[in-house]
């Protein structure tokens, strides 16, 4: 039985959209089974419905907090018996109680090479501190805001002319590769985190 992922959006999902793509055409032995996002106008569920994903909106503004919402959203990933949550683009910390629910099944991609600029504007935060080399990492999610331990990473140079659009560009084509390389490795069963690091075997 294929893999089943649930992916969490906030915005228009491209890395969602990547991810569908993936397992679409069989890159990616797993299937697209549900489009969470706490934005009721999120372009990506209408492409998740494009797509024929089953797509949820469950509002982070309702009563009783982050800790409730993220509740119903754990209750809602069980119910359709997913295996891994993918965030994308999903702009909400998750509480602590989501994450140790499902620990280990939980990754993000984050559009700097970690640990350098978490956080809110990373293209903006990389181009201000002026560095040579940004780009994206896949990471475990844990109760940190993106400290989980790393599985893949892709170095983007920072061109001397790059506007934030323009870095931003380039990191989410990396993105939209080593996304869905990564959700690859864990539906394998090939990646095993050994504290801060994760190793993939089968090589």
């Amino acid at each position: 039985m294929k893999a089943r992922l649930g992916i969490l959006i906030s915005g228009r999902g491209s890395n969602m959209a990547a991810l569908a793509s993936a397992c679409a055409g069989g890159a990616i032995d797993a299937e697209a089974a549900l489009v969470i996002s706490n934005v009721a106008g999120a372009a990506g569920l209408d492409e998740a419905r494009r797509r024929g994903i089953e797509t949820l909106v469950l509002d982070h503004r309702q009563p009783g907090g982050r800790a409730a919402h993220d509740a119903r959203m754990a209750a809602a990933l069980k119910e359709r018996r997913v295996d891994l949550v993918c965030l994308a683009g999903y702009m909400r910390l998750l509480s602590a109680s989501f994450v140790r629910e499902l620990e280990g099944r939980v990754m993000n991609v984050h559009p700097s090479l970690l640990p350098a600029f978490p956080g809110l504007d990373a293209q903006r935060q990389a181009l201000e501190h002026g560095v040579r080399v940004s780009g994206a990492t896949v990471h475990y999610v844990d109760d940190r805001l993106d400290a989980g331990p790393i599985i893949l990473q892709a170095a983007v140079a920072v061109e001397q002319d790059d506007t934030v659009e323009s870095l931003s560009a380039r990191i989410l084509r990396e993105e939209h590769r080593i996304y869905p390389e990564a959700v690859g490795l864990h539906v394998q069963g090939r990646l095993r985190i050994e504290g801060r690091r994760v190793r993939i075997t089968g090589r």
